[in-house]
């Protein structure tokens, strides 16, 4: 059997960059997957749509949800779960809260309807899934929930201040992804013992998705920048760790390198 053959999961802002590539590698090593986002066939700006990635994972012969949905609207989300598990035809086994609201602009006159806006997608958002998932989960006796973190959540060192290239631009965002790290380790000691595994995973540095490239393109070094597939490799690993493995502030390049993985391309091939 192939290594995630007979689970299911749902991957959240599935419709381009790390989400879409998570979800094709879940496909790839077996698993039946549930993909959400707003964008079914096209974003007015950004490449990729659910249309595109459902193409992706289909090669790989398991079976595919589409979830058309607003994370940002609190009963629009409410639905996802429920129709992902019927369409896949049970309780979701896998959650990968990916789907991010990022808007960079200085705080001195950020607006509440954004700042709002991103705290409803990136904290309410992946703890109202939570709860959908979490009683099927404990009925099972396990259960992998990953939540897809930033390092913008590390503060700045100073007087004199080094902010990076983003500077103040990040500080609601980071503040967003700091309260879902919070949320993260609380709900991983609240779920201790039943089996359900929660963690959160970052970036060492910049994965340049579609998204990422429109918000920073051309302002980071090299060494600033690490591949997609390492992201998702550290990612992935989350997504079968043993009951032990929960409550991590986890940064991908760390966990590949403390854990020794290999890391695959997005069909699940080793990569080198």
């Amino acid at each position: 059997m192939t290594r995630f053959g007979g689970r299911r999961a749902l991957v959240t802002g599935a419709s381009r960059g790390i989400g879409a590539a998570i979800a094709e590698r879940l496909a790839a090593d077996g698993a039946a997957v549930a993909i959400t986002a707003r964008t079914l066939d096209r974003h007015d700006h950004l490449a990729g749509s659910l249309t595109e990635t459902r193409a992706r994972l289909e090669r790989y012969g398991g079976s595919v949800a589409t979830v058309v949905a607003d994370l940002a609207d609190d009963a629009d989300r409410a639905r996802i779960v429920p129709e992902a598990a019927d369409v896949l035809g049970g309780p979701i086994e896998i959650l990968v809260n990916n789907a991010a609201a990022a808007m960079y602009q200085p705080l001195a006159d950020f607006p509440l309807r954004r700042r709002r806006l991103i705290f409803e997608v990136n904290v309410h958002a992946p703890l109202d899934l939570a709860q959908a998932v979490i009683p099927a989960m404990k009925e099972a006796g396990e259960g992998w929930i990953v939540n897809l973190s930033s390092g913008s959540t590390r503060l700045s060192d100073g007087p004199p201040f080094e902010a990076g290239a983003l500077g103040s631009t990040i500080g609601v965002y980071g503040a967003s992804k700091a309260a879902l790290n919070r949320l993260t380790n609380s709900l991983a000691a609240e779920l201790y013992g039943t089996g359900i595994r929660v963690n959160s995973v970052q970036p060492r540095a910049a994965v340049m998705s579609e998204g990422a490239d429109e918000l920073v393109g051309g302002k980071l070094r090299p060494d600033q920048i690490e591949s997609m597939e390492e992201m998702v490799e550290a990612a992935v690993s989350l997504c079968d760790c043993p009951a032990q493995v929960t409550g991590g502030i986890l940064v991908s390049l760390d966990l590949i390198e403390s854990a020794g993985l290999r890391v695959h391309g997005l069909d699940g091939k080793p990569l080198g």
